[in-house]
């Protein structure tokens, strides 16, 4: 099993300085590169201080001038947001400033509210079109010249510039429903899923929808990475700050998956647990039992069931509005104590 994290910037008040969440994802990232992390994810959000990121490509060059080996994850671009042609030149632009380290991860989207001021009009359930239509369009601009008459953009010959440095660029989709797996299969993308606060028999039902894929349209050759909320601990403080933590910021999450309360200068309100539907959970017990909480030794055992079910890449996911001191105690346990009891050792950290 590889190792990834994904990382946001992270505010969840005014109180919190912008330049001290900058550094600290980059220290975050560090460590995981030092540690032998495969890939870091960073994502597409507009508006919102718990995850800024207006345009990843930015922030995942900026981390590859600082790094040399770890590979650089769009967790993911919205493809309903972009032109292609903007799209494929952004993406190739990463990839030959970082030395061919772009992984290319394009998804539908998460919240309405998102969509209601980035592109009025669109649902969010109807958004996994426009990604299928981007999807070849973005790969017939890198492979050169190409007019384009679809149901969403029209443009006459055109082509990426730059080109990718890589001649084949891995392509990631973000999947939960059995249609995604199925075009993931039959087009020869990598997965990422990410089953929330759900318990683990959530990551089983993908894996029976991504058999089911591979039954019914043909051999699946790409990898299938699995995201989690992560905190690893010693302490009963660290542990209670972290469920704390997540708490808020899933009150937070709840409010803009279900537009139920307001977002003043970027910061949602928390919405109690009873306005929110069921799919948050929001039991401590529940949580800790669920996510990739607990001790080392308690999350070694968490990960073997992942590892057994065949995910070839277990997502860290570190933003969950944690202190970022607890954030980098977290990682440093996972890569000293978790990680070898799968990779065969982790390498000296930094930070």
């Amino acid at each position: 099993m590889q190792f990834q994290l994904a990382i946001n910037l992270e505010r969840m008040d005014p109180s919190t300085d912008m330049k001290a969440v900058r550094d600290h994802t980059l220290e975050m990232v560090k460590m995981a590169e030092a540690a032998g992390f495969d890939i870091v994810w960073a994502a597409e959000h507009h508006a919102l201080e718990m995850t800024i990121a207006p345009n990843p490509f930015q922030i995942l060059t900026w981390w590859g001038e600082h790094t040399r080996n770890i590979r650089l994850g769009v967790g993911v671009v919205n493809a309903a947001y972009w032109h292609p042609i903007n799209l494929a030149g952004e993406a190739a632009m990463l990839d030959l400033l970082s030395d061919g380290r772009l992984e290319f991860g394009i998804g539908s989207g998460a919240y309405q509210r998102e969509f209601d001021r980035m592109f009025p009009g669109l649902d969010q359930k109807d958004s996994w079109r426009y990604m299928q239509e981007m999807l070849p369009v973005v790969q017939k601009l890198w492979a050169g010249d190409y007019a384009h008459e679809g149901e969403f953009w029209k443009f006459p010959t055109a082509t990426s510039c730059p080109k990718p440095v890589q001649q084949e660029v891995p392509v990631w989709v973000a999947a939960r429903a059995p249609i995604t797996f199925d075009y993931a299969v039959q087009n020869g993308c990598n997965i990422m899923s990410w089953p929330l606060t759900m318990p683990f028999s959530e990551a089983e039902a993908y894996r029976a929808r991504l058999d089911d894929s591979i039954a019914r349209i043909g051999p699946f050759n790409g990898r299938w990475s699995m995201m989690r909320h992560t905190a690893v601990y010693h302490t009963e403080a660290d542990r209670k700050a972290a469920i704390s933590a997540l708490r808020n910021v899933l009150g937070q999450f709840g409010n803009l998956m279900t537009k139920t309360g307001e977002v003043k200068n970027g910061f949602p309100d928390r919405v109690p647990p009873k306005k929110l539907d069921g799919n948050f959970r929001y039991d401590p017990a529940t949580l800790e039992d669920n996510l990739m909480f607990g001790s080392p030794a308690q999350v070694v055992d968490k990960l073997a069931m992942y590892d057994a079910l065949g995910v070839d890449g277990f997502i860290y996911y570190a933003s969950m509005g944690m202190d970022m001191d607890q954030q980098k105690r977290s990682l440093g346990l996972f890569i000293d104590q978790v990680m070898p009891a799968f990779s065969g050792g982790a390498q000296a950290r930094v930070g």
